[in-house]
Parts: structure tokens; C-alpha cells; sequence
């Protein structure tokens, strides 16, 4: 294989006919989001972020206007609001001991964006909720017993025996961990439709800046709040289901010695994270060869393909990482246009972000039935650092 994927046939073949779903392999079958009231655009952040948290110091206002211009965001939705400020001044409070408060704010919020997205995407799948036979929540926002998982499956009235799996604490890798999952299970358990559902909000880490903590100002220009799930299952009933995306197969790694480049903490006063200057440099040097992996793992029955001849859906944790993958991967400038459009319109929504790009993915491949990259990928990078990955079939 060379540098760029190829071993010199760049020609794609599928074990079944273009379009096709493969028998027993796991199908993407229909996509919903959901978003908070609270809609921010990035030129008016600035002053409200520095309103908000009463904020003093001219060189933290003009760090943090520098930093909403270079994430490329336009536009937010967020939980945090003046009305919840009102109500809890203290969350604005350096120092002040609120995690009681913040999962108070949390724990509903994410609940109520998980049922609207699960609703709006079996509502595109078009049967009935009580067909669906599991359940997997991601989220990296809300903590309580029992978790997320089951109040989000009484909330929606699924069956009581439906196979609940919550993953929390993942990071922006953990729509794709989902994806995974979701994948293991439906293709071990004929005839299951699984939900997958992911839901976050920035509440947990919402807190006045300060100049010794310089990942708070990025974590306020680049970081939003919102829902997504999918509907996944394997041999979609033709005329009733319609798949758009196949799961070929995955691959999760962590880098060794990594895991202090991202690092997150729960305390009395909320969560803090830190992240490492060295992160895109670290994906940079490891990204070539987890994407061969990927590639090589795949059931492509003739040639391997060049990394331009793919389509990419990758998590835009900011332009940096998507500026390294782009240069080290030699790849044109439209393919990362799915990414970098999520990233304007939602930010970064830490495990949802890959359900928004693989909406605009999904429009963009629609739009060249039978033209367009037939193979594709799914990517995800968070703390460990981890990687997560997916080989995918367009099915357009």
C-alpha cells in the first residue's frame, strides 16, 4: 500500500452490488438532532460571555474575541442562559462549590434534547417505537443513578426488556464508540433495531475565566450544546426501512503514554478540562496509519482504495485537527467540507458533532446517486487519546 492508501488499484469493488445492503452487516436506517432555545451567534459571544461572568480584565476579552474568530464557529445553541444565571449567580462565581447545582441544570436538560432528537429520528424511520429492542446513551454530561439510559427509555415509552447500554465520560469520541456498539449489537442479534442516542451540554464546565486556566476561553469559543441519534440495524425490510449507510468495520486505539494530552476533572465546582498543545500533532503523527488499518481491515473485495477516492466524515474538534488531517492525508479541499460546515453551524458538541456531519454527508452523497465516493470514513479522536474509526458504505 502506498503512502496515500493505494497498492496501485484505486478501483472500488463491494461484496454486493452498489446500493446494495450486505447481508447481516449494520445499516444506518434514519438520523434526528435536537438543540436547545438558546441560539448564540459568535460575533455577539464576546460580550455577553464577558457580561455574564462580570469579567474585568481587558487582555482575557481580547484573548477570547481572538479565539471566537480562528475556531471558524458562526453559531451555537446552548443550555446556559440569563434566566439560569439568574437563578444560580453563583455558577458565575469563582470558587464557588456547584456541581449540585450544575447537574441540577444538566441532568434534565440532556434528557429533554435525547427524547426530541430520538423522537425526530424514529419519526424518520417510520415504525413503531416499541420495535425498537435496544438502547445505547452516550453522554459525557449528566451524572446520577440510575443513569440516563433508563430515563431516557421511559420517557420515550420503550419496551421495559429493551438491552440498555450508557457509556458516559467519553469525550468527542464517543458518538463513534456509539456507532460501534450499536454495530456489535445488531449484527449478534437478528432482527434487533437499536437506538442509538447522544446527548451534551456545556453546563458542567461553565465557569468565570481566568488567565491560569487558558482552556476555559477555548472551551467558550469552540464548545456547544445538542442531541443526535440513530436508528441502526442489519438487513433493512425493503419498502419499510431505508438505509442510507453501511458499517463495513471498526477500529478503536489509544495512543500509550497519551493519556494526560486530554485531561478532564470532576470537582465540586464543575468539570475542567485541560488540552495538551501537542494534540494535533499527535493525531497528525498517528492518523496515516490508523486510517490504512481501517482500510485494510475492510471486506473491499478488489483493490484498496487512495484516500481521495473516500469519503470522510470526521469529528471537527477544531480547524487544527482538521487542518493537520487534511495536509497529512494529501487530501483536496472539498473533503473535509461536511466537517468544517458542522463546526460552523453547531461547534464543537463534544459526541454529537459526528451525527451532524454525517447529516450534511448523507445530503451531499444523496445529491450524486450513483456518482458519488461509494467508501468512506468515520472518525473520531478524545482522550486516551483515543481513536475511533469506521469504514463506511454509501448505500446512495
Amino acid at each position: 500500500m502506498s503512502a496515500n492508501g493505494s497498492n496501485g488499484d484505486s478501483k472500488l469493488c463491494s461484496v454486493q452490488a452498489r446500493g446494495t445492503p450486505t447481508p447481516g452487516m449494520a445499516t444506518i436506517l434514519a438520523l434526528g438532532k435536537a438543540f436547545p432555545k438558546q441560539l448564540v451567534l459568535q460575533d455577539r459571544l464576546v460580550e455577553g460571555f464577558i457580561r455574564d461572568t462580570k469579567c474585568g480584565d481587558p487582555s482575557i476579552k481580547e484573548k477570547l474575541a481572538h479565539l471566537c474568530k480562528k475556531t471558524t464557529v458562526q453559531r451555537r445553541y446552548t443550555v446556559m442562559s440569563k434566566e439560569i444565571l439568574d437563578k444560580y449567580p453563583e455558577l458565575a462565581t469563582e470558587g464557588s462549590p456547584t456541581i449540585k447545582q450544575r447537574l441540577e441544570i444538566a441532568n434534565p436538560a440532556v434528557l429533554d434534547m435525547a427524547v426530541e432528537a430520538s423522537l425526530s429520528c424514529i419519526s424518520e424511520w417510520g415504525r413503531k417505537i416499541e420495535d425498537i429492542t435496544h438502547l445505547v446513551y452516550v453522554s459525557s454530561s449528566e451524572l446520577r443513578l440510575p443513569g440516563g439510559d433508563l430515563h431516557l427509555s421511559a420517557k420515550l415509552g420503550l419496551k421495559s426488556d429493551v438491552g440498555r447500554v450508557m457509556l458516559y465520560f467519553l469525550g468527542c469520541y464517543g458518538g463513534v464508540t456509539g456507532l460501534r456498539v450499536a454495530k456489535d449489537i445488531a449484527e449478534n442479534n437478528p432482527g434487533s433495531r437499536v437506538l442509538l442516542t447522544t446527548s451534551e451540554t456545556t453546563i458542567l464546565g461553565f465557569r468565570p475565566p481566568n488567565n491560569e486556566r487558558p482552556y476555559d476561553l477555548v472551551g467558550a469559543a469552540l464548545f456547544g450544546d445538542g442531541a443526535a441519534a440513530v436508528v441502526i440495524g442489519a438487513d433493512p425490510i425493503p419498502g419499510l426501512e431505508s438505509p442510507f449507510m453501511e458499517m463495513n468495520c471498526a477500529v478503536q486505539q489509544f495512543l500509550p503514554g497519551t493519556q494526560n494530552v486530554i485531561d478532564g476533572k470532576l470537582s465540586e465546582e464543575g468539570i475542567y478540562f485541560k488540552l495538551g498543545r501537542d494534540l494535533p500533532l499527535k493525531i497528525e503523527a498517528n492518523i496515516q496509519d490508523f486510517c490504512k488499518k481501517l482500510v485494510e481491515k475492510g471486506k473491499i473485495t478488489t483493490g484498496r482504495p487512495e484516500f481521495n477516492d473516500l469519503f470522510w466524515a470526521v469529528h471537527p474538534g477544531g480547524p487544527a485537527i482538521l487542518n493537520k488531517l487534511e495536509n497529512t492525508l494529501g487530501l483536496t479541499s472539498e473533503k473535509l467540507e461536511c466537517s468544517r460546515k458542522a463546526l460552523m453551524d453547531y461547534g464543537n458538541v463534544s459526541s454529537n458533532t459526528i451525527f451532524y456531519v454525517m447529516e450534511n454527508m448523507r445530503e451531499e452523497l444523496k445529491g450524486k446517486t450513483g456518482e458519488g465516493e461509494e467508501w468512506g470514513l468515520a472518525l473520531a479522536f478524545g482522550p486516551g487519546i483515543t481513536f475511533e474509526g469506521i469504514l463506511m458504505r454509501s448505500l446512495y
